[in-house]
C-alpha cells in the first residue's frame, strides 16, 4: 500500500477530519505503541499501519482494504 491509497483510504473509511485525528491522536498496540503518524514516520510499512487502524476502530474486516481499493492478490 502506498503512502497515498492509505491517506485515501483513511478519508474513505472515517472522513478527512476525522481520519487526521485518528492517524493524529489514536496510540495502535499493533504497531508498537505508536499513533499511525508515528508510525509512518519511523517506516512501518503503510498496509501494516492500515491494518492496525481498522482493527482498533473495529472497522469491519471486508473494509479492511479501504473503499475503492483493490484487495491483494492472492497467493
Amino acid at each position: 500500500m502506498r503512502l497515498s491509497e492509505f491517506w485515501v483510504a483513511v478519508s474513505d473509511e472515517f472522513g478527512p477530519e476525522y481520519g487526521r485525528v485518528l492517524t493524529h491522536d489514536l496510540v495502535l498496540g499493533d504497531v508498537g505503541g505508536l499513533t499511525a503518524q508515528q508510525a509512518i514516520a519511523r517506516g512501518v510499512a503503510t498496509r501494516e499501519i492500515w491494518l492496525a487502524l481498522c482493527k482498533a476502530t473495529d472497522v469491519p474486516p471486508n473494509r479492511w482494504y479501504g473503499v475503492g481499493q483493490r484487495e491483494p492478490k492472492k497467493r
